[in-house]
This record gives C-alpha cells, structure tokens and sequence, in this order.
C-alpha cells in the first residue's frame, strides 16, 4: 500500500504586498494544498492579487504584533503541516524540487522542519548571508508564535528535522518607521527595557545609523 504524502497549508500574513505578493505565490502556490492568507489591513491591489490564488482570505484587525496575526493564520489550516513565507520571500526553482521531494517523504513523526533563508544576495547571485529557520510544522503540535516584532515560533519540543530547501528573501520595502512605533508602543507597555526588547531596540538603532545608542545598547 502507498502511503499519500502529507498535506501543506501555507499560511501568511500580508499587508500592502502588490509589488511581491504574486511573486512569492508563483514560486511556491502548485506545492501546497491549501493556502491561508492573513491580511492586516491593505490599501493596494493586495487582496485582488491573493484572491488569484486562495479563497481562504481572512480580514485580520492589526494590533502591532506579529506574533498575534500569525497565530491567527495558523488556526485557520487544516493540513496535516504548515508552512509560513513572507510576502517577500521566494523559492527558487532548485528549492522547489527539493520542497517537491521534501513532502513526498514527509511523515508524522517529523514535528518541524528547519530550512536555511538566504538573506542577502550579490547582483551575480552570489550569497552573502544566509540563517536558518523553522518553516514547517506539524499542525496538530499546535505550535505558537510569541513576540511583537521578529517574532518566533516557540518549539518546546519534538523532532525536528534539517532541510536543504532554502527560503530566498527579497526585500522591497522599509520597514524601519514600523518597527519602531511597534518598539515605542511595545517598550511604553512594560515599562522596562532590557532582555529581547533591548536587543531588537539595539538591531533599530543601527539599521537607523544610530551607532552610538547601537553599541550601547548592544
């Protein structure tokens, strides 16, 4: 008897995307089997250009945490896995054979899958930094996100699994002016500043060239 391969939501949170959004779903939108889209308020084309693709459109009041509205995309799956992109990612077509492979000999007792996302590229192609993070999840673990900004996906436990399927992240927007009236508001609500809130209030200092309140910080 064959077994089936395993089935894969995507899910994302978008929020004025026009300019990438159909591009991240032509890289990857044939490999899932459902695709959940999380929109936090556009004003653009956004919603035209994901209802392209899904009908799994949800209308998601933002409340300055990202952790929060992508939570919300995750309880609307109902794969057997999850996977999460940005609007800005993308996959690259050798990455897509290898997502291809990757569900094929996917099963449950794999908890999460972690993935390289190469972040910065040279005009050759050439890479100059690459992390890696936790894309794909087993959706009855009923994983969690935490964190208002450069939010995490809290794994306590399980097995997890390697993958050489890399993410490519290419950025077209900046959102510095976001992530600091997220910080402000985030900062102002606990009254304190230090832990994971100082360094991310220490990475906004030197993306802005604040060096010296950067290092302080630091």
């Amino acid at each position: 008897m064959t077994e089936h391969p395993m089935t894969i939501s995507l899910c994302m949170i978008v929020k004025n995307e026009e300019q990438t959004l159909a591009r991240c779903l032509d890289s990857v939108a044939d490999l899932m089997n459902e695709i959940i889209m999380v929109d936090t308020g556009s004003t653009d084309q956004t919603k035209t250009i994901a209802s392209r693709y899904t009908d799994r459109l949800y209308m998601f009041e933002w409340k300055d945490d990202f952790a929060a509205a992508r939570n919300e995309s995750f309880d609307k799956a109902t794969c057997s896995y999850i996977m999460w992109l940005d609007a800005d990612d993308v996959l690259l077509e050798p990455d897509r054979e290898r997502l291809r492979a990757l569900k094929q000999r996917l099963s449950m007792d794999i908890d999460a899958v972690v993935m390289p996302l190469h972040l910065a590229e040279r005009e050759q192609g050439e890479l100059l930094f690459t992390s890696r993070r936790i894309r794909l999840v087993k959706r009855e673990r009923q994983y969690r996100w935490k964190g208002r900004l450069h939010e995490d996906l809290v794994i306590p436990q399980g097995q997890i699994l390697h993958s050489d399927v890399a993410v490519t992240h290419r950025r077209m927007q900046d959102h510095t002016l976001r992530n600091q009236r997220i910080l402000a508001r985030w900062i102002s609500e606990s009254g304190k500043l230090e832990g994971r809130l100082l360094y991310l209030h220490a990475n906004e200092c030197f993306d802005r060239k604040e060096y010296a309140e950067a290092a302080e910080a630091f």
